[in-house]
């Protein structure tokens, strides 16, 4: 999607397969790998926000927790800044780390709660040895210095995720992972946290992999949107054109579901039949056969894998009829 050298994030032919375990008292043979992530490829430039959208259990924080070394990869590739990310050592993980940062799902639980705000916005400070005013950083994401003597049980919810945003920006990072950082949040914060970090981008030229379920939600704040099946990408495009002309079956569906904000306007919700396959059994040939609706679903569909492929220039799609209408 950019131009090579102008990168600042590469994934290549990312795997992360969790190994079967045996049922109980070690009997019977083990059970088949989980195919969490299963050969997913792409690129953020610098100053810029890919979307990764898809239904619960389809891979896309496992992406995002793969990429920082939260989880160690099977197999494939992550370049950040030209480095390999998979092949540093302990001590130089370390140094990249405060240029790479996640803000998690659950602002509760990704707090300590026996820490004042004060003391989890310190603790990243002296571990990478930087000078840093806690009081700046509360104001830069919205909240009074009185804060910071606070516990996490007397905030809000999304008053604990500002502090988390916070933390994350509080070694400077470059690139940061945001992992659902709205979807446990009331919908009036989640506005005004999505703005938050769309004002911290613009302010700090932040690169943001933005990992969500909601379409809407990734409408706002996304310059360009992946779209997962499981383990698989199986779109990606700027985000106008996902939205204006999606050329996937999954994509298209996922957007039905989208509220239309004009009660006047006609809108068909497709509704797909069937729950999302076990990533420890996919099916054969396309992931997404069993549940589609394109009217051209053939055997070819049943047999044989679709690539991603460019149906246009800059737009990627893995179905094998991404060029007819639905």
């Amino acid at each position: 999607m950019t131009a090579p050298g102008s990168l600042l994030v590469e994934v290549r032919d990312l795997v992360k397969h969790y190994p079967g375990e045996r049922s109980w008292f070690g009997l019977g043979a083990p059970r088949a790998a989980v195919r969490a992530v299963d050969g997913v490829s792409f690129t953020i430039a610098p100053g810029r926000t890919l979307g990764l959208v898809g239904e619960s259990g389809s891979g896309k924080t496992t992406v995002g927790r793969t990429m920082l070394r939260l989880q160690e990869p099977t197999s494939g590739k992550v370049l950040f800044e030209g480095n390999d990310v998979f092949g540093l050592d302990a001590a130089r993980l370390r140094a990249l780390r405060r240029k790479m940062q996640i803000v998690f799902q659950d602002p509760y639980s990704s707090l300590n709660p026996r820490m004042t705000v004060e003391e989890t916005l310190r603790e990243p400070l002296e571990i990478h040895r930087l000078n840093g005013a806690v009081s700046a950083l509360l104001d830069e994401v919205g909240l009074d210095a009185a804060f910071a003597k606070r516990y996490p049980h007397e905030l809000s919810g999304g008053q604990r995720q500002r502090v988390g945003i916070a933390r994350a920006l509080s070694v400077e990072p470059r690139f940061i992972v945001c992992d659902e950082p709205v979807s446990a949040l009331d919908v009036s914060v989640q506005a005004q946290v999505l703005n938050l970090l769309a004002d911290l981008q613009a302010k700090r030229r932040l690169t943001y992999l933005f990992i969500a379920h909601d379409l809407a939600v990734v409408r706002h704040i996304a310059d360009d949107v992946a779209v997962m099946y499981l383990g698989k990408i199986v779109e990606h495009a700027p985000a106008a054109e996902i939205y204006a002309q999606p050329r996937h079956p999954y994509t298209t569906a996922l957007l039905s579901a989208v509220p239309e904000p004009n009660p006047r306007a006609s809108k068909q919700r497709i509704v797909l039949t069937g729950d999302m396959p076990s990533p420890a059994h996919p099916p054969p040939g396309c992931p997404f056969h069993p549940r589609c609706p394109h009217p051209k679903k053939s055997e070819r569909c049943r047999t044989e894998p679709p690539p991603l492929r460019p149906i246009t220039p800059g737009h990627l799609a893995a179905c094998h009829y991404a060029e007819e209408p639905m």
